[in-house]
C-alpha cells in the first residue's frame, strides 16, 4: 500500500518514467540488447522511489499495551534530558529517531490523546545525521493530553532531502494510538518528547518501527 500523501510524487514518476523503460525494452527487443541496461536501471530506480511512500499495515503487539508507541522507524539517535520543554510544559525527555531513505516514513501516534497545539517552525535543511539539524531545521511540533492528563510531544523534522512535512492533526483533533499522522518526505528525524519521569523502554542505536515499538511508559 502506498501513502496518499506521497501521490503529487510517485504518480508523476511513474508516468514519466514508464514510458522510457517500455521504450528502452522495445529498442532491445528489436534487436539492440545494449538497452536493457538503462531499462533495469530505471526500473530499479521508479521501483526504489515509490517504495519510499509505502504504507504498511501495522498493529501493536501485546507486550506493548499499556505503552508509548515509536511514532517512526528507525534508529534511536539520542535520548536526553532537557530542563524546559513547550510539548510538555515542564521538564522533558526526548527520544529521537533517525529515519533514512530506507525506512518508512509515515509518522504514527504513539498514544491516545488530544491535540492541543501544533506549531510550525521555518528553518534549514541541514543533514539530519548533524545533531545541530534537529535545533535549525524546519520542523512542526504537536502538543498533546492524555486521557489521564499528562501532556507529550511529538516533533516531525526535515532534512537535507526531505523539503516537506505532511502532518494531518490539527488541535482539538483526538489522536488514536498507533493512527496515521502524516509523512515526512524522504530523509528525516521523527522525536517523542514525554515528561521527565516517564519511564524510557529503549536507549540509543535500538532499532525501532513505528506504531509496534514501546518506546516509553508514562507516570500512572
Amino acid at each position: 500500500m502506498l501513502n496518499r500523501h506521497g501521490a503529487d510524487q510517485w504518480i508523476p514518476a511513474t508516468l514519466v518514467v514508464t514510458p522510457v523503460i517500455a521504450a528502452c525494452a522495445w529498442l532491445a527487443v528489436g534487436g539492440e540488447p545494449g538497452w536493457w541496461l538503462p531499462a533495469g536501471v530505471c526500473t530499479i530506480a521508479l521501483l526504489g522511489f515509490i517504495a519510499f511512500f509505502r504504507d504498511p499495515p501495522r498493529s501493536a503487539p501485546r507486550e506493548a499495551d499499556g505503552c508509548m508507541l515509536s511514532p517512526a522507524d528507525g534508529h534511536v539517535s539520542a535520548v536526553f534530558s532537557q530542563a524546559q520543554h513547550d510539548a510538555v510544559d515542564g521538564p522533558a525527555t526526548v527520544v529521537r529517531i533517525f529515519l533514512s531513505v530506507l525506512d518508512v516514513h509515515v509518522n504514527r501516534v504513539p498514544w491516545d490523546g488530544e491535540v492541543l497545539s501544533r506549531a510550525h517552525r521555518p528553518g534549514r535543511y541541514l543533514d539530519v545525521r548533524t545533531p545541530h539539524s534537529a535545533h535549525v531545521n524546519e520542523s512542526v511540533l504537536l502538543s498533546l493530553r492524555a486521557a489521564g492528563g499528562q501532556r507529550y510531544g511529538v516533533r516531525l523534522v526535515s532534512g537535507a532531502i526531505a523539503r516537506r512535512i505532511v502532518c494531518t492533526l490539527r488541535p482539538g483533533d483526538r489522536a488514536t494510538r498507533g493512527a496515521r499522522m502524516g509523512l515526512i518526505k524522504f530523509g528525516s528525524t521523527t522525536e517523542l518528547i514525554v515528561p521527565a519521569d516517564s519511564e524510557v523502554l529503549v536507549r540509543e542505536g535500538d532499532r525501532v518501527v513505528g506504531a509496534v515499538t514501546a518506546l516509553a511508559r508514562l507516570r500512572a
